[in-house]
């Protein structure tokens, strides 16, 4: 699998404070990656450090194969576009200043395409209005247009839909599935609203206390996170024996508890427990949800 970015043991201290304590990661190409951790984790961190806004404190990272500490990396960055805590725009210009004034900073030849990147991101409408009057969300999308300026195949967002109502919210998840599906643009955003990122993410990287502890794919995920049927039972062993004769797709989560991947017939599951001399204790509905995946992740760590 080919990689954008690789994070190898990054440390960042800032006096006594440890923001990253030997992060690792990995972003392959073509996915939108979810930075998924508590405020204070180390996610706008990483972010900045990525970024060449800050330098670690130890360890090494790398943009398409270009070693952070080469000069190579200079040149890699101009593949980056990033939109970090809030959006970089000028309030007293109008959307089409903006994105002129980022064309001239990154030495470009000309303004052609900045009617393309007013549509791409809904400004059409709006490229000679100050933005200082727009809404929070129309912000939001002048600044993912301004880090588009230079057509960077990396995109970098910090908290995107922080704030935003949810037509915003809608808003934006569309432009970064479109730049995603349309473009083959990579895409790492972190976030703490993780209902949202779910229905954006085809990784996730899950940080706390500035370290990572757990890459995972979408696919992955779904199926630890997958609807099931939770019994509790008098006797483990023998409910396993149970599951097996009815060719039942299971896991044992404690001496009590084991989880079905299907939805048995409880009459018969009972008579069949009730055969082995197990009680049927309870039975509950399972479906796990992204943040209850993380607040468990997270709690196995401590």
């Amino acid at each position: 699998m080919e990689y954008v970015l690789t994070a190898n043991s990054i440390y960042k201290n800032y006096g006594k404070f440890r923001a990253l304590s030997g992060l690792t990661m990995k972003v392959p190409k073509g996915s939108i990656y979810g930075l998924v951790g508590k405020n204070g984790a180390g996610k706008t961190t990483l972010i900045r450090i990525i970024c060449g806004l800050q330098s670690p404190s130890l360890g090494e990272y790398s943009l398409y194969g270009a070693d952070s500490r080469s000069k190579k990396i200079v040149r890699a960055r101009r593949r980056m576009g990033a939109v970090v805590e809030t959006p970089s725009v000028y309030l007293d210009m109008s959307a089409e200043d903006n994105l002129k004034q980022q064309y001239r900073i990154l030495g470009m030849p000309s303004f052609e395409g900045i009617d393309e990147l007013l549509g791409l991101v809904g400004l059409e409408s709006a490229g000679k209005k100050k933005a200082k009057n727009f809404s929070l969300g129309m912000k939001q999308r002048l600044g993912i247009a301004v880090a588009l300026c230079g057509s960077p195949d990396f995109l970098v967002l910090d908290e995107p839909v922080n704030g935003l109502d949810p037509q915003g919210i809608v808003e934006i998840r569309e432009l970064i599935l479109r730049l995603n599906r349309e473009r083959n643009i990579t895409v790492l955003i972190s976030s703490h609203i993780l209902d949202e990122l779910s229905r954006l993410a085809t990784h996730y990287g899950f940080i706390d206390g500035g370290r990572m502890i757990k890459e995972i794919s979408a696919e992955e995920l779904d199926a630890a996170c997958r609807k099931c049927c939770r019994i509790e039972v008098s006797d483990i062993r023998a409910a396993a024996r149970v599951l097996d004769s009815l060719n039942l797709e299971y896991s044992v989560v404690s001496d009590a508890e084991a989880d079905i991947y299907a939805r048995p017939n409880i009459t018969s599951l009972t008579a069949a427990l009730s055969a082995e001399g197990c009680e049927l204790l309870s039975v509950t509905e399972k479906d796990e949800s992204l943040e209850s995946y993380f607040i468990g992740l997270v709690g196995r760590q401590q």
